[in-house]
């Protein structure tokens, strides 16, 4: 008779671990919707913030609008002779001009024998050394821009120019 009571006394436990097992799983998937319920309740609330930012400042948030690309007026290559004693240096450069627009270049090419004529002179004065130095160069470019803008007049008083850049396309100095 003991042995029935103590095997009694076990089936009573294994249904008892059974309906403990059963709370504990109803428990944690109670917790995880509750958790889940928060966490989308915050994210919703976080995006909503974002919504009330971004219509506080519309000029962050608005595109840009794109920049219409210069036009580049190629002129031929220059060959002139540098103003070394001796005379027997020489360079052959290739200059591209940067413009504002299709009228400003062909504005530009209206005035390109006086531009031409201009480059030359100004290249003629300076010596090989000057011009394989990089500050020579772009004190050439500054000077060639400053031509083309003084032959042509397009320039305003604050100083603009829709004649932007001088560029070089091909420079040797022989």
């Amino acid at each position: 008779m003991a042995a029935k009571p103590a095997a009694e006394g076990a089936e009573p436990a294994k249904p008892k671990s059974k309906k403990m097992l059963i709370i504990v799983i109803i428990s944690v998937v109670l917790v995880l919707i509750i958790a889940a319920g928060v966490g989308a309740l915050l994210f919703l609330k976080g995006k909503q913030g974002e919504d009330e930012f971004a219509e506080d400042a519309p000029a962050k948030t608005a595109p840009a609008e794109p920049r219409t690309p210069p036009v580049f007026l190629p002129l031929d290559n220059l060959v002139v002779n540098l103003g070394d004693p001796g005379g027997n240096r020489f360079a052959q450069v290739g200059i591209t001009v940067q413009v504002a627009d299709a009228k400003t270049s062909d504005l530009v090419k209206a005035f390109m024998p006086s531009v031409r004529n201009g480059i030359l002179l100004i290249l003629s004065q300076r010596t090989a050394s000057e011009l394989l130095a990089a500050p020579g160069k772009e004190q050439l470019a500054a000077d060639i821009l400053a031509l083309i803008q003084t032959e042509t007049g397009l320039t305003d008083p604050n100083g603009r120019s829709p004649v932007q850049a001088v560029l070089f396309s091909n420079f040797i100095v022989q």
